[in-house]
């Protein structure tokens, strides 16, 4: 498929409630993979990546095989970008990034939000389990 194949592409900002400025809003797990280093730790590596975003002002978390970063579309992904030159600078010459990113403009989401849900709906069901037992 070549890129005359592919269908047109919009200019027009895409309104994703409900970020007043209409920035398209977005919540993304990276798991940035320095490769071809001396040795099997990247720990110094990753410390890198969390002073970037920490510098990005940006909601973020590390997990054990990666990073949750949230916020308008353009800053995660410079975000993403920043950390791949900072650990370039630190003469790492190869890295690969696996990302997932999710959007939505229905309603707002942080990944705070997703994880709540879930512990919710299982305390919910303990809760009826438990209730269901006494009976």
């Amino acid at each position: 498929m070549s890129n005359s194949d592919l269908p047109p592409t919009s200019s027009t900002p895409i309104e994703a409630h409900p970020n007043p400025a209409g920035e398209l809003m977005a919540v993304a797990d990276f798991c940035l993979i320095p490769m071809g280093l001396p040795k099997p730790s990247v720990g110094a590596e990753i410390a890198e990546v969390q002073r970037v975003l920490e510098r990005s002002g940006l909601t973020y978390s590390l997990h054990g095989y990666g990073t949750n970063i949230e916020g308008p579309w353009d800053k995660v992904m410079a975000a993403i970008r920043d950390s791949h030159a900072a650990v370039h600078a630190m003469g790492c010459q190869r890295i690969a990034t696996d990302i997932r990113i999710g959007t939505r403009t229905d309603k707002s989401s942080s990944n705070a939000e997703k994880v709540q849900t879930v512990v919710d709906i299982l305390a919910k069901e303990k809760e009826n389990e438990q209730a269901g037992g006494k009976a």
